[in-house]
């Protein structure tokens, strides 16, 4: 199953039941059926991504047709935006309430992996952090497929609390991944939230921590067509993508902070709070994690242990959310996640020691 086990939800900080959010599970559905469920009612349908596999969807029945609208995760819709770049789109339907072939010659396919995606993120931020949708609100997110003609990325739009995907600049190459699911929702979470400044080290903090939440949800799904990884856009991009163990593998990106790093595209600048966090979980050295290779080096040479992706997410998330603000730069984030772990687990804690040796690591203190 994609969606991950119990004992999986059981490790996380919050161990909150996810109700009827959890009912969906991968069925078989008969062509030409009427729905019988009731307005307003969540189906169990079923897709196939090109980059999730075969998944559940959450759907509702509308006359004889299903749409994918999922009212137990707030409302969520995915819509085709029609290769336009204005207008609300149309929201997808289908009569079997089977949807995508894997294909992305088929319009349905790339609505599959945003759809599955964003439910994932949805049931990731209420397990690990008791948070209603990315803005805490209960309010899902709408999300448009096919947006322009030949449009290469995605973005979170603050003003709808919306994401629009392009088709991708590589034919075929929707950038519909998980993980970049994953990111684009992060920044919703993190406008509603600590809200950094868009440039310099905040900026640079920002799309860090939309590699870090998204990194964590990857590895929440337990999707066995997409493994969790310490790596960004794999599925998607050609060429080196973003990591988290060793960020200047990318050719762009920095391992370590420098005084005139608040200088670069703030992606690039992202490298020490992505490194910081991977250190933190999975500590330095060379490991294999779900088949691959990892070697992450130190500024100062030390050898670092990690605590584990849960309680470094959790150390990150209340640090975000409590003590970040939108002037939050690289000094002011070490402290912050500093404090959080003392919070969490206590002053004399291995925690809040290899939180400070993870940023040491990087350069930061």
């Amino acid at each position: 199953m994609p969606h991950p086990t119990p004992s999986r939800r059981a490790r996380l900080a919050t161990a909150v039941l996810l109700g009827t959010a959890l009912a969906l599970t991968t069925g078989t559905a008969t062509a030409n059926t009427t729905p019988t469920a009731a307005p307003g009612t969540t189906t169990a349908g079923t897709g196939t991504g090109q980059y999730s596999g075969t998944v559940p969807l959450g759907t509702t029945p509308s006359g004889t047709t299903h749409q994918l609208r999922d009212p137990s995760r707030g409302n969520q819709r995915t819509l085709d935006a029609l290769n336009q770049t204005s207008g609300p789109g149309v929201l997808f339907t289908d009569a079997d309430d089977v949807w995508g072939t894997g294909l992305p010659s088929n319009r349905q396919t790339a609505a599959v992996d945003v759809h599955y995606a964003t439910a994932v993120t949805w049931d990731f931020y209420r397990a690990a952090f008791n948070r209603s949708g990315v803005r805490g609100d209960g309010v899902a997110t709408t999300s448009r497929v096919h947006y322009g003609t030949n449009y290469g990325g995605a973005f979170w739009d603050a003003s709808c609390a919306c994401v629009s995907y392009g088709d991708g600049t590589t034919p075929g190459r929707p950038p519909t991944s998980l993980d970049i699911v994953g990111h684009e929702l992060a920044h919703g979470l993190i406008g509603s939230t600590a809200n950094f400044a868009a440039t310099g080290e905040p900026g640079a903090l920002g799309e860090g921590t939309a590699d870090i939440l998204a990194t964590a949800g990857e590895f929440f799904a337990e999707n066995k067509a997409d493994v969790g990884d310490y790596l960004l856009g794999e599925r998607v991009y050609d060429g080196p993508p973003r990591r988290m163990d060793r960020p200047g593998a990318d050719g762009v990106s920095r391992d370590y902070w420098s005084a005139d790093i608040g200088g670069l595209d703030p992606h690039a600048a992202s490298g020490p709070a992505r490194h910081f966090y991977y250190l933190l979980a999975e500590g330095s050295g060379p490991k294999e994690i779900n088949g691959i290779a990892y070697d992450s080096p130190t500024y100062d040479g030390s050898k670092l242990l990690g605590i584990g992706r849960d309680r470094a997410t959790r150390i990150w998330y209340r640090a975000l959310t409590l003590h970040m603000r939108s002037s939050t730069d690289y000094a002011a984030a070490r402290t912050a996640t500093i404090q959080s772990a003392v919070e969490l687990y206590g002053a004399s804690s291995p925690e809040a020691a290899r939180v400070a040796a993870a940023w040491k690591a990087v350069n930061v203190g």
